[in-house]
């Protein structure tokens, strides 16, 4: 058996089962889609934060430079406002959205779960001080804490209800006011059990839960930078998406709280004027590694663009504007990229090599790492710079990796080529030969 095959039943066989259950577990799901409902107030968050600094040194003689400096130093505090209304209070929106997604997974009223979860991560990471709660775990460093509460909130009540264990009103009573009641032993059984661990915390160590969780799961943030981590992430959604089997959707799912969490700390140390400690975010991941989508298929949808065979044109033609915007769902499923073994090598290993490079020219501080969380559909070149604060190097890093790209893909397109050639050469020989006059049967 040649590797390719071993390689192609491992996966089918050993990785796609697990990764088709982990996927469709409902906690993993709701954990994906409650992250799905704070993706936009966090893009719209990150821009005003760019927005709020400039990228203009402080002696700009540029005259639109200065204009913006001086714009934003003098509304600070306004501008800053829909930042810390956002990205500030991410973990909220998080919170509320995997606590909604969960209890729909289950079968139970989303609204009033959503609300269970969203008190149970409040009672723990903001904690009232003076008449006033704190926001110092509502953002990055709250994001494993609120999905934890949200898990703990639903499951909770969904075993109460299991159980009998709630307060049921007759049937003519409005369900709305019904639906309410049902969550009063939940909420009650959250106080009771929460609330004291949090307070024993603060009272012994003088920490809060979120404290605690961040250092458990430290560890696996800070293995996240680095490049191994970053390969074999990125290998398990290529060989997932070789298999059919929507590797983005799995693999993304699990590092959006890594995601969040990251480039959190990396905004915290950007407005403080610290050196920013995270490599691997989101717009790293999107705009360096996958170019044009997952397998950086950009740079094969330009070169089907000019490819002597009419699928290939016609499909790279097809496929150019939704690429440009990071869709590329019609040429993995049109060329088809699934389970095809003569571009197997460049699907899978050019994101690899484009990880290596955009990993090593981060470290050279040839470009700055990600502070914005962006939109994943934004053009590569647009999200690297928006990702960095508006900087330039991003761009001309998105382009020498897509240049790069082209060269991988090449030869190996060149096959693909081929072997399409020749057969659309025989179908128009088939068709020539079925169109053409039959003799007339008649002899001399």
């Amino acid at each position: 058996m040649s590797l390719y095959n071993m390689v192609i039943n491992f996966v089918e066989n050993k990785i796609a089962p697990i990764a088709i259950k982990v996927g469709n577990q409902k906690h993993v799901r709701a954990m994906r889609d409650g992250f799905i409902v704070a993706m936009p107030f966090i893009i719209v968050g990150s821009f005003a934060l760019v927005f709020a600094f400039p990228p203009f040194s402080e002696d700009t003689t540029n005259s639109f430079g200065r204009a913006w400096l001086d714009f934003a130093s003098a509304n600070f505090d306004n501008i800053m406002m829909p930042f810390n209304m956002t990205m500030g209070i991410m973990a909220v929106f998080v919170s509320m959205g995997i606590g909604f997604n969960l209890a729909r997974a289950y079968n139970m009223d989303g609204i009033t779960n959503s609300a269970l979860a969203l008190m149970t991560f409040l009672l723990v990471a903001s904690p009232a001080s003076e008449g006033a709660l704190s926001m110092g775990h509502l953002s990055g460093t709250g994001i494993f804490t609120a999905v934890i509460s949200a898990f703990f909130a639903v499951e909770l009540n969904r075993i109460l209800q299991k159980y009998h264990i709630t307060i049921k009103l007759p049937e003519q009573v409005p369900p709305a006011i019904a639906r309410s009641f049902e969550v009063l032993i939940p909420v009650l059984f959250v106080f009771a059990t929460v609330f004291p661990l949090s307070l024993y915390l603060q009272a012994e160590y003088n920490m809060l839960i979120p404290d605690l969780v961040l250092e458990a799961f430290r560890p696996l943030v800070s293995a996240s930078n680095t490049l191994p981590a970053i390969i074999g992430a990125l290998l398990l959604c290529q060989l997932l998406w070789f298999a059919g089997i929507h590797g983005a959707a799995i693999v993304v799912g699990l590092l959006s709280p890594i995601f969040l969490t990251n480039i959190s700390a990396n905004q915290a140390a950007y407005l403080a004027g610290e050196a920013i400690p995270n490599v691997f975010t989101q717009p790293f991941w999107d705009f360096y590694i996958f170019i044009g989508g997952s397998g950086a298929t950009l740079a094969l949808v330009l070169l089907m663009i000019f490819s002597r065979s009419v699928h290939l044109r016609s499909l790279g033609r097809m496929s150019f504007v939704p690429g440009m915007f990071q869709i590329n769902e019609p040429v993995i499923f049109g060329s088809p990229l699934v389970l095809n073994p003569t571009l197997f090598i460049p699907f899978v290993f050019a994101p690899v090599l484009n990880a290596i490079v955009a990993y090593t020219a981060v470290h050279m501080g040839f470009v700055g790492m990600g502070v914005s969380q962006t939109a994943w559909t934004a053009p590569a070149l647009l999200g690297a710079s928006w990702g960095s604060g508006w900087t330039i190097s991003p761009v001309i890093l998105v382009v020498i990796l897509l240049v790069m790209d082209l060269f991988i893909y090449l030869p190996f397109f060149k096959m693909f080529e081929k072997q399409l050639l020749k057969q659309e050469g025989e179908s128009e020989e088939s068709k020539q030969g079925s169109t053409s006059p039959s003799g007339s049967g008649v002899t001399a």
